[in-house]
């Protein structure tokens, strides 16, 4: 009789562990969903409030070193923050991270030039936009090659942020797609803090529109694609571009 009831006793035990474990991982989304979101946005608040309230100018163009520093401490703060969530991507992607180190740094290399290439070289051979309207433009409509610094390193930010979501709904077991609506609505809702900025509500609308579409493809690249890491940044940056390029290509008074 004695030796009938280990295996029960060992099915009960793993089954309490399993169940523990499961409570354990439904706790830490909350929590993880909550640091998400107090990050992104005391980052954008001390970029909107504190850094003027400290004498230094909250600006892409005119202030680019302050606010590279800036999002440099946000980005340590975030890797410091979510690294035990970093260490977890090889268990839910499809690919092992830099699994192919050499299709990576080649990546990297064609990314770096041609973000250089366009900031440095092709970004001032563009005409020049006039502005007519009575309101300040938005720094996107009149940016210069500096504004690309501080822009490279938010985005990065921004994206390890979106990885460390990624993961966290990962590890509840949810669906890609699940992943990417939550993702979607996150990163949209979050493009609503652009209204400190001062930018008009169509610029706000615009950007939370185009950041919910790109919300929801990236968990596809960060768990899909080998070097999804660097396609979702890639694609991230090129917005940005286009953006800045528009007006520039197409019209010299666009509103």
């Amino acid at each position: 009789m004695g030796h009938e009831t280990r295996p029960i006793a060992r099915s009960k035990k793993s089954d309490r562990s399993r169940r523990a474990e499961g409570r354990r991982r439904e706790a830490e989304l909350p929590r993880t969903l909550g640091q998400i979101a107090a990050i992104w946005v005391a980052s954008d608040l001390g970029y909107y409030f504190l850094l003027p309230a400290l004498g230094v100018q909250a600006s892409y163009n005119g202030g680019s070193i302050a606010a590279t520093l800036y999002y440099a401490f946000w980005l340590g703060i975030t890797s410091i923050t979510f690294w035990p969530l970093y260490n977890t991507w090889a268990v839910y992607s499809k690919w092992a991270t830099l699994e192919n180190r050499l299709a990576s740094a080649i990546i990297w290399s064609l990314a770096f030039a041609g973000g250089a290439l366009f900031a440095a070289y092709l970004l001032p051979s563009l005409p020049s936009v006039n502005w007519t309207e009575s309101w300040n433009p938005p720094e996107i409509r009149i940016a210069t090659s500096w504004y690309f610094l501080p822009k490279s390193i938010e985005i990065l930010f921004q994206q390890l942020l979106i990885l460390a979501l990624v993961l966290a709904l990962s590890a509840q077991g949810c669906s890609i797609r699940k992943i990417a609506v939550c993702c979607a609505a996150l990163f949209g809702g979050m493009h609503a803090l652009l209204a400190f900025g001062g930018v008009p509500l169509g610029y706000v609308i615009r950007f939370m529109v185009a950041a919910s579409a790109f919300g929801f493809v990236f968990p596809y690249l960060l768990l899909r694609v080998p070097n999804g890491l660097a396609y979702s940044y890639i694609v991230h940056w090129l917005y940005y571009a286009i953006s800045v390029a528009m007006p520039h290509i197409f019209a010299a008074n666009i509103k």
